[in-house]
């Protein structure tokens, strides 16, 4: 029998994750799982119950929550060779959404029973970061417009989900201005003024925005995004095209695959998978085949758990 550790976060999804908690423990046992649960009292302690859980040997983690929930699960199943599972509870689910590991928290779950995984890359970040050493991330890490529309959706009095989102971009984007970077890109210079400088893994974030239509989890490398300095009304006709996820071309927008970089300027924060990752500078390389994701159907690149 399969021992599965479940970390919950009864607040995701204004409670969703709570109340999901007892229909997820039943379907994976009616699945033949043995099922360990634990409710995270905080954000600490959430971390704290994920370690420990890879660190005692269990055959599988699985994170109930949204997009902190699945950033907190990745860095403990990170080269640990334990798979993780990400059951989405959250308003963004950007990570889950990303990996392909289904769209429903049912899919999910049946995906972590089913014992298939999927083995796939992160993006490995050092540098100024507030908590730890070394963090691993799924999605995005943010510098510019978009950490500031991260952070002002995230801290939004009502939480709308995709709508605090697009609420947040209206509310930056006539009050922005450039931000000055300095780059080294597999080791190329560069100092240039931006809109926004994205670091890629999984190109999902902002509840669905499809940042990089063409990410590939298993290639290796990191995509980068730039957007150059544009007038608000010409990042206003940009900002839909890029979030309905297709590729286009236009002068202002740069698109780079490496597999490092290093992101400096002034006045930048960073955000990963939409959590407060620190200040720059970071070092941020490609992890290939760092996380083993609990998907529905087994994969080439898949296995057993």
């Amino acid at each position: 029998m399969r021992h599965v550790a479940l970390v919950v976060n009864p607040a995701a999804g204004h409670g969703r994750g709570r109340r999901l908690t007892s229909p997820i423990e039943l379907r994976l046992m009616d699945a033949g799982v043995r099922v360990t649960r634990t409710l995270a009292r905080s954000q600490e302690h959430a971390w704290e119950a994920c370690f420990e859980a890879v660190n005692s040997g269990v055959d599988s983690l699985a994170v109930v929550g949204g997009d902190g929930m699945a950033h907190i699960g990745l860095n403990a199943c990170a080269n640990s060779g334990v798979p993780l599972g990400v059951i989405p509870a959250g308003t963004g689910n950007d990570f889950s959404r990303g990996v392909g590991n289904g769209q429903t928290w049912r899919q999910a779950t049946d995906a972590v029973a089913s014992g298939h995984t999927r083995t796939i890359d992160l993006a490995e970040v050092r540098g100024g970061l507030y908590h730890r050493e070394v963090e691993y991330v799924g999605c995005v890490v943010s510098t510019g417009f978009d950490e500031r529309v991260n952070s002002r959706a995230n801290n939004a009095k009502v939480d709308l989900g995709h709508l605090s989102y697009i609420g947040a971009v209206l509310a930056e984007m006539r009050a922005f201005r450039p931000l000055h970077y300095r780059l080294e890109l597999d080791g190329e210079r560069r100092d240039l003024d931006a809109i926004l400088i994205a670091v890629i893994n999984s190109g999902i974030f902002g509840g669905g925005i499809k940042l990089e239509p063409t990410y590939d989890l298993t290639d290796g490398l990191l995509d980068i995004v730039i957007v150059h300095p544009v007038s608000w009304r010409v990042l206003a006709a940009l900002l839909p095209k890029i979030a309905a996820g297709k590729e286009f071309d236009h002068p202002a927008l740069e698109r780079l695959k490496v597999r490092r970089a290093r992101v400096d300027g002034d006045g930048l924060f960073g955000m990963a998978d939409g959590e407060p990752l620190g200040r720059p500078p970071f070092t941020i390389t490609a992890a290939p085949g760092a996380l083993d994701i609990h998907v529905l159907h087994p994969a080439k690149t898949g296995k057993e758990a």
